[in-house]
C-alpha cells in the first residue's frame, strides 16, 4: 500500500509501519528488543499489525479536496466530530492519524495531551500532490512551509515569545537548533544585532532575519505551493544593520553628517547629539578629528566611518573591533617610545630601516596622480628612484647590464641629460603612474564587485558591472606592457633609441581596447549614478573604496575619466619627443607615424561614438514609436533630423493630427501622437523605460518621394509644405500635406535637408531641384481653423465614427482579397485573355466589387475615387 511500507525483522516476518518510521509507541516498546538483536517469533507477540487510518475532524470533513487526496495515496478515512470518542488514542486495529483545520481548538489540546498523530489539510495534500505517504511526525504539523529548514535564535529575553514561535516552525515543518551551526542551521532569527551568534552568521553568510518572518509564514499556511525559504518573500524580513543601535557622528560636514543620519534610520538605527548617553557608537571622520571631546564610556563603540558604511555594504552590522578609533600618538609619546627603542638590542637594525625608508621618500616620482603614498611599490621606488642617479655613460650602461653596482655619489652627465630624455622620462612617467590608476580600478572596484561569495548577496549585477567597466582590463594589459617597454628604454637610454617604435607597436591593440570604452563612457558614468542612488550597498561600497588613499580622494568616475584623457596626452608628449630630436636622428620619422597613428586611434574612435550615438537615437526612435517596425534599425542607417507637424490633408493620416517626421539617410518614419499612453515597460534588470508617446504610421523609403512642394505663405495658410508621394502599390500620386508647429524650425533649411536625402537617395546631384514653389489653393491646403473648437469637434466626430463602423463591421477582409474572389468567382468570358483582357478584367472586378454589398464596405464612395484621379490630373505636370 501506497501509506505503508514493510520492516522486515527476519525471514518470512515483518512489521508494518507507516511511512517508513516506526510509531512512537511501538519503538518505545520495541527499540530496545530490536537493537539487542532478538529473534523475530521472540516479538512476533509485541508488535501486532496495525493499518493507517485518517480521521477528519470537524471542518476537516468537509473539504473535498483533501478527501480526494487521500484517494490518490490509498489512505482509508472516517469523519468524526467528537474526538473524546477515541478515548486516548490507543487502538490495536489502527493507528489513527487526526487531521484538523484549526490549531487552536479543544478537540487540538485534547489530541495533544493524549499524544496523539496530528496532521493539517495542507500537510496531507502536499504528500498527495508528491506522490509521498503520510509523513510521520512526533510533533503535531500543519504544513510543509517551512520543511528542510533549521533554525536558531538569538536575542530574546521572553521565554513565551520564543515558545510561540517554536511551536510555530514545528507546526511548518521546521526544525530548531539551540547552539548555531553553520552547516546545520539554515537561518538566524535574531531579536538584535549583539552576540556571538549573529557574528557567526555574518560570517557564514547565513540569512538573518527577524521573528515576524515566521508569522508570516504561518500567514500562508494554507497555500501547498508556498516555502518559506522563497528569496523575494524573506528580503522583506532581513535584519537591519543598525537595529538596536543608537548612532551619533563627529567631525563629518553638514551634508555629509545628514546623508549619514538619513542612511542610519533607513537601515533600522536612531540617531542622537554627540555625548548622549544613549548612544551605543560613536563614528568619527578619523582625518579631521585628533582628539575625542570627550572620554567615551565604557559601553560606547568609538569607530571610524569605514565600519558605518561597511555595514552598509555587507547589510549587517559589521565588528567593531575591526575599524576601533585610536588616538593619534603625541609627538612627546612617540619621542618616548623612540628613546626606548635606542635602548634594545636590535637599535641599530631599526636605525638602519629608517634611513633606507627615508631614501625611499626621498626618492618619490615628483609626478602622481595622488597625493603622496605612505609606501611606494617597490618596482616603482626601484625605477623612478635609480632614473635620478643614473649616469648615462656607455660605462654605467654596461656597468648596469652586468648587475654592478653604481657609484654612490654618481653625477648625471649633462650631455646624455637632454630634453629628449626628459620628456622620454615624463612619459615614462605618466605612463606608470596610468597604469597605477588602472590597477587601482580594477583591484578596488571592478575584482570586488566580481567576487563570488559576497556578504549579502551581490552588490551588482554583471551586465551592470560589465556596463561600468566595459574593456578596462584590455585597456590595462596593453598599457602595462608598453609601460615596460618605455622603462627599459629610459633606463638604457641613448639617443638612437626609438620612441615611436614602441607606440606603433601596439598602435592595433589601441584600437581594439579604447573605442568599446570611450564610445560608452556615457553610459558608465550614467550607471554609476543610477545604481549609486537606488542602492545603498554599492554607495557603501564606493565610499568605502574611495576614502583609501590609493583612490587620492577621487571617485570611481573622475578615475574612469583618465582613459577618455590618456591618448590625446600621450600624443602631445609624442609631439615634444620630436621637437627635441634632430632631423637626421631615424626616430623622427617614426615618431611623426606613431602620432599619425594616434590621429587614427582617436578619429576611429570619434567616427564609432558617432555611429554609436546614431544608433542610439535610432533606438530612441523605435522605443518612442509604438508598433515601429524592426527593420528600422539597420547598421547604414542614421537619423539626420526630426519635425514636428500637424496633418492638412487625409493623407497619410486624419486632419489635425500631431504628426512627427524622423528624417532618416534613406526613409522617413512617419508617426502621430497616441491617443491612449500604454503602460511603463519594465526590463528584467528593473529599469523603466517611458511610455510610447507615438504611434506609427508608415515607413516611407525616400524613394517614394517625386516632389517636395514649399506652400507659399497666405493669411489661410503659414509654414506649410507637402510631399508628393508615389507607393508602389498606388497608381496615382499622393499628396502629404503638413504644417510645421516647431518655432525653431525653419522651413526652406528643412526642405533643403530633406531634398538633399532625397537626392542621394537616387542618385541625383540636383537637389534643389525636387524643390517646387506653389500657391495653397492649387493642391487645396489651407492651415486656416486648424485649432478651432469646430475643427477639433469634427476631429472628434470622424474618430467616433471610425470606432463605430469597426465595432459594426462583420468582417474585416481587405479589399484587394475581395477583388481576387470577385475575379475568381467571374464567368469564363470576363477571365479569357484577350487583348485588353487586363484592363477588362480590372474593370469587371471593379464593377463587381461596387455592384455587391458586403456589411463592411456599405459604400465604397466614388467620390473619393474622382478625388485622387483628379488630384493624379492635376499634379502630372509637377514630376
Amino acid at each position: 500500500m501506497a501509506d505503508s511500507s514493510i520492516v522486515t525483522l527476519g525471514p518470512g516476518r515483518s512489521l508494518l509501519v507507516d511511512s517508513s518510521v516506526y510509531d512512537s509507541r511501538m519503538a518505545e516498546t520495541t527499540k530496545e528488543q530490536f537493537f539487542m538483536g532478538l529473534h523475530a517469533d521472540e516479538t512476533e507477540d509485541v508488535l501486532p499489525r496495525v493499518e493507517t487510518r485518517v480521521v477528519l475532524v470537524g471542518e476537516a470533513g468537509n473539504i473535498a479536496e483533501l478527501e480526494k487526496a487521500l484517494q490518490d495515496i490509498n489512505t482509508p478515512c472516517i469523519k468524526t466530530d467528537n474526538v473524546r470518542d477515541f478515548g486516548d488514542g490507543e487502538n490495536c486495529e489502527f493507528e489513527n492519524v487526526f487531521v484538523l483545520k484549526d490549531f487552536q481548538a479543544p478537540e487540538y489540546s485534547f489530541l495533544y495531551k493524549n499524544d496523539s498523530r496530528i496532521l493539517g489539510p495542507p500537510a496531507v495534500m502536499h504528500c498527495a500532490s508528491k506522490g509521498e505517504p503520510l509523513p510521520f511526525s512526533s510533533r503535531p504539523l500543519y504544513c510543509m512551509t517551512m520543511l528542510n529548514l533549521s533554525l536558531c535564535f538569538t536575542g530574546f529575553r521572553k521565554k513565551d515569545e520564543v515558545v510561540t514561535l517554536v511551536n510555530l516552525v514545528h507546526h511548518m515543518g521546521g526544525t530548531i537548533r539551540k547552539d548555531f551551526d553553520s552547516a546545520k542551521v539554515s537561518h538566524l532569527i535574531a531579536h538584535s544585532t549583539h552576540g556571538e551568534k549573529y557574528r557567526l552568521a555574518v560570517c557564514m553568510g547565513t540569512p538573518i532575519l527577524t521573528p515576524e518572518w515566521i508569522r508570516k509564514a504561518w500567514e500562508h499556511r494554507d497555500d501547498i505551493n508556498f516555502h518559506a525559504s522563497n528569496e523575494e518573500f524573506r528580503t522583506e524580513f532581513k535584519v537591519p544593520p543598525f537595529q538596536d543601535c543608537v548612532l551619533s557622528f563627529l567631525g563629518f560636514s553638514e551634508e555629509e553628517k545628514i546623508n549619514m543620519e538619513e542612511r542610519t534610520q533607513k537601515h533600522g538605527g536612531r540617531v542622537q547629539a554627540v555625548g548622549d548617553e544613549r548612544c551605543t557608537h560613536l563614528v568619527v571622520e578619523e582625518n579631521s578629528i585628533k582628539e575625542l571631546p570627550f572620554t567615551p564610556s565604557k559601553r560606547l563603540y568609538v569607530v571610524k566611518q569605514e565600519w558605518f558604511w561597511g555595514s552598509i555594504q555587507m547589510d549587517a552590522r559589521a565588528g567593531e573591533s575591526m575599524y576601533s578609533y585610536e588616538k593619534p600618538e603625541s609627538p612627546a609619546m612617540k619621542k618616548a617610545v623612540s628613546l626606548l627603542s635606542l635602548t634594545t638590542p636590535n637599535s641599530g637594525r631599526k636605525r638602519r630601516r629608517l634611513r633606507e625608508t627615508l631614501a625611499q621618500l626621498t626618492k618619490e616620482t615628483e609626478i602622481s596622480p595622488f597625493p603622496p603614498r605612505k609606501r611606494p611599490s617597490a618596482e616603482h621606488s626601484l625605477s623612478m628612484g635609480s632614473l635620478l642617479d643614473i649616469s648615462n655613460t656607455p660605462d654605467t650602461c654596461k656597468s648596469s647590464g652586468e648587475n654592478a653596482k653604481p657609484p654612490k655619489s654618481s653625477t648625471p652627465a649633462l650631455p646624455k641629460q637632454s630634453a629628449r630624455w626628459q620628456v622620454s622620462k615624463e612619459l615614462y612617467q605618466t605612463e606608470s603612474n596610468y597604469v597605477d590608476i588602472l590597477a587601482t580600478v580594477l583591484q578596488l572596484f571592478k575584482y570586488p564587485l566580481e567576487k563570488e561569495g559576497q556578504v549579502g548577496g551581490p552588490i551588482l549585477a554583471q551586465e551592470e558591472i560589465k556596463t561600468i567597466f566595459g574593456s578596462i582590463p584590455d585597456i590595462y594589459d596593453v598599457h602595462t606592457r608598453i609601460k615596460a617597454d618605455l622603462e627599459e628604454l629610459v633606463m638604457n637610454w641613448s639617443e638612437e633609441r626609438s620612441v615611436g617604435d614602441i607606440i606603433l607597436k601596439y598602435s592595433r591593440e589601441l584600437v581594439k581596447a579604447y573605442p568599446p570604452f570611450v564610445n560608452f563612457f556615457e553610459m558608465s558614468k550614467e550607471t554609476i549614478v543610477r545604481c549609486e542612488r537606488q542602492k545603498p550597498r554599492f554607495h557603501a561600497f564606493l565610499k568605502i573604496n574611495q576614502s583609501k588613499p590609493e583612490c587620492g580622494r577621487q571617485t570611481l568616475v573622475e578615475l574612469l575619466i583618465r582613459p577618455v584623457q590618456r591618448l590625446p596626452s600621450v600624443a602631445l608628449l609624442l609631439n615634444d619627443i620630436k621637437k627635441h630630436t634632430s632631423d637626421d636622428n631615424p626616430d623622427k620619422v617614426t615618431l611623426e607615424k606613431a602620432i599619425e597613428s594616434l590621429k587614427e586611434v582617436m578619429t576611429h574612435i570619434n567616427e564609432d561614438k558617432r555611429k554609436t550615438e546614431g544608433q542610439k537615437q535610432i533606438f530612441d526612435v523605435v522605443y518612442e514609436v509604438d508598433g515601429c517596425p524592426a527593420n528600422l534599425l539597420s547598421s547604414h542607417r542614421s537619423l539626420v533630423h526630426r519635425v514636428e507637424t500637424i496633418a492638412l490633408g487625409d493623407k497619410p493620416c486624419d486632419r489635425g493630427e500631431h504628426v512627427t517626421l524622423f528624417l532618416f539617410n534613406d526613409c522617413l518614419e512617419i508617426a502621430r501622437k497616441r491617443h491612449k499612453v500604454i503602460t511603463t515597460f519594465r526590463s528584467p534588470l528593473g529599469q523603466t523605460r517611458p511610455p510610447a508617446q507615438l504611434k506609427h504610421i508608415a515607413l516611407m523609403p525616400l524613394s517614394q518621394i517625386r516632389r517636395v512642394l514649399d506652400i507659399q505663405d497666405t493669411e489661410d495658410c503659414q509654414n506649410a509644405f507637402a510631399l508628393v508621394v508615389r507607393p508602389p502599390t498606388e497608381q496615382e500620386n499622393l499628396l502629404f500635406s503638413f504644417q510645421l508647429t516647431a518655432e525653431d524650425t525653419l522651413k526652406s533649411a528643412w526642405l533643403k535637408t530633406l531634398c538633399r536625402q532625397v537626392a542621394n537617395t537616387i542618385c541625383r546631384a540636383d537637389a534643389e531641384d525636387l524643390i517646387q514653389s506653389t500657391d495653397p489653393d492649387s493642391v487645396q491646403v489651407s492651415t486656416k481653423d486648424m485649432d478651432s473648437t469646430l475643427s477639433r469637434a469634427s476631429r472628434a466626430i470622424k474618430k467616433t465614427s471610425k470606432k463605430v463602423t469597426r465595432a459594426f463591421s462583420f468582417t474585416k477582409t481587405p479589399k484587394r482579397v475581395l477583388q481576387r474572389a470577385f475575379m475568381a468567382n467571374g464567368t469564363p468570358d470576363e477571365r479569357s485573355p484577350g487583348p485588353d483582357a487586363d484592363h477588362m478584367g480590372r474593370m469587371s472586378s471593379s464593377s463587381t466589387l461596387a455592384a455587391s454589398h458586403s456589411p463592411s464596405m456599405i459604400n465604397l464612395s466614388s467620390a473619393f475615387e474622382r478625388k485622387y484621379h483628379t488630384f493624379s490630373r492635376s499634379t502630372t505636370h509637377l514630376i
